[in-house]
Parts: structure tokens; sequence; C-alpha cells
């Protein structure tokens, strides 16, 4: 039970950290901490804190976007939490690359609902180089329905991505999953530094860079604080925060859930340690946060993936407006 002397102290701390946040101070490891320590305190002063931040750093806006899972499944990978990997015994549908007119129908459907990216998502480790070359057209024709282009296509090389962006990439999306230290615990079929040398060559193409991670595989908070100190040093752009949503016939199918109040003290931690950086929430959103969902904003996020993600449900767009509009924010638009 948390003492009144011990809640004053936690709020203390919470101050003197948001306030060097605030005068454009970076947090080191060792702050960032003392902050997890701070968070046993006052919830409703740890929000206000970091929307407070979130409003000096970050534009007064919700920015949405939508993705497609273009190719589902048979995935040679075996990253424990997913569904398409090869571990997985998990019923999903699997099928082959869709073509470009379901990319449309789809991305136009998430324009109609305020999105302003829409993202093409395939499993695997990388597409061959006559899917990219199809790709790349699904990327010019989502761009030319106005809508800003986004990829999680794997481990690309610079070719790839330079390719991709002559037809209209705008950002791509590679997810760091977890820290440096527990990445082994969660997949040994590639490594964490094949990851950064993606994200080096994503940067080399002059792509903004969405990445971040999935929480709740059992991950320590000092791996949560890694895991952002290294998107620092990388400059990502968007920081993507999922929360795992454990499927039976996954290594990670009997996983206990976090708790909607661990969830968003993860989203107000990374408005801490990345204030000028669109904190988006994405996957397990619903099921993790239920009737919490509208307290993302507030936590600090300024970014929502909306409508279904790869192989569980999302939030529905119509749901996702309504929050926005309840927060006082408003929709990113181009």
């Amino acid at each position: 039970m948390t003492t009144p002397g011990t809640l004053q102290h936690n709020n203390l701390m919470l101050r003197v950290l948001a306030d060097k946040v605030l005068s454009g101070g970076a947090l080191t490891k060792e702050e960032a901490l003392s902050l997890v320590d701070a968070m046993g305190g006052d919830n409703a002063e740890l929000f206000a804190l970091a929307t407070e931040i979130r409003e000096k750093f970050r534009p007064p806006m919700v920015d949405l976007c939508s993705i497609i899972s273009a190719k589902t499944g048979a995935c040679p990978e075996d990253c424990a939490y997913c569904a398409q990997s090869k571990l997985s015994r998990a019923e999903i549908e699997k099928h082959a690359l869709v073509d470009k007119d379901e990319v449309l129908k789809r991305a136009r459907g998430a324009k109609k609902y305020g999105a302003r990216r829409f993202c093409i998502v395939t499993s695997g480790k990388a597409p061959t180089a006559r899917e990219i070359d199809t790709i790349a057209e699904m990327i010019a024709a989502v761009k030319g329905e106005g809508l800003r282009p986004c990829a999680t296509l794997g481990l690309l090389d610079d070719d790839a991505l330079l390719k991709l962006k002559e037809a209209g990439l705008n950002r791509f999306h590679h997810n760091l999953e977890t820290s440096r230290r527990y990445f082994p615990e969660i997949c040994s079929t590639h490594t964490y530094d094949d990851k950064l040398r993606t994200i080096a060559a994503v940067k080399r193409a002059g792509l903004s860079l969405c990445s971040g991670g999935i929480f709740g595989l059992g991950e320590s908070w000092e791996d949560r604080i890694d895991m952002a100190l290294e998107l620092r040093d990388i400059g990502a752009d968007s920081i993507p925060i999922n929360f795992l949503v454990p499927v039976k016939g996954t290594p990670l199918g009997d996983t206990p859930p976090l708790s909607p109040e661990e969830a968003l003290k993860i989203v107000s931690l990374y408005r801490f340690l990345l204030p000028d950086c669109e904190v988006r929430v994405c996957g397990g959103r619903m099921q993790t946060l239920g009737e919490l969902n509208a307290m993302v904003i507030a936590a600090g996020a300024d970014g929502l993936l909306t409508g279904d993600c790869l192989t569980v449900a999302g939030r529905s767009a119509e749901d996702d407006l309504r929050l926005v509009e309840s927060s006082g924010l408003e929709v990113a638009k181009d």
C-alpha cells in the first residue's frame, strides 16, 4: 500500500524528471529506472505530465494509420509471439500476396475513416524480387489515393528500399521488438543486428522510420527502457507500441496478458524517453486496454493503428474517431 509520504515523493520525482524533459534534456537510463520506480504512485500525475510533454513537443493531433496483411502465414521465422511463424500451430487464414485491387479497396476504406497512412505488410523474412516489383506498384497506387504509403516487409537491403522509395514509399516499418538482451528469448532465425542493418538501410534511403516493439513478452522494465534508448539513438520517427495478444498454438500462447494499468504506464514511459516522436499505440490495444482505451492519449500517445491488425482484431475506425474527438485533439491531415 502506498503511503501519503511515498506518494508525495513519487510525484515529486515525476515532476523533476518531466521538467528535465520539458527543458530539452534527455533522460539517462538511471533516470528512466527511477521514473519506473516513481510510477508506483499517482497515475493521474504521471499521465498529466506525459500529456504536458506531448503538448510541448508534438502538434495537437492524432495520426491514424491502417494496414493490410498483404501476404499472411507460412513464415520461416520462429518469432515466439507470432501466429504466422514456423513454430505456430494456431489456425489462421494463410494467403499469397494479394493483388493491387484488394490493396486499393482497403486503402480507400482507411482513408474514408481518417487514416492518412496505409501500410502494406507481408509475412516472411523478405519478399522476392518479383514481389518487390509488385509491391512497388501497390505503393504507387496507394500514393495516388492521397495517402502516405508505408510498408512492413522484413529484412530489406538498400536496392529494394530505394526501389520502393522511387515508387512513392514514405515510411518503412521495422520493429526492434524488444531489447538486445531479451531478443534471443523470442527469436533465433534472425538477429538484433540483422534488424539494425535493415534500419540503417532505411535511414540511408531517406525514408521515415517506424520502429518499436511488443510488450508483455516476459521482458523487464529495464528491457523496455533499453529498447527506448536504442530507438532514440537510431532516430526513429514513429514508435509503435504493441501489446502481446497471447494466441493459442504459439510458444507464448499461455502468457498472462499485461494489465491495462501497466500498458498505459509503458505509453507514458515512452513519451518521457522519446518526447518528440510519434508514440503510436497499435496491436493488442483493444484486447489489453478494454474500456480504458480512451486513456491512451491521456497517457501520452499521439498515434493509433486503427482497424484490424495482422491476425487479431483491432478497434473500429468509428470508435477511434470518437476517441480522438473526446480527447480534444484533431485527426492529423495533410
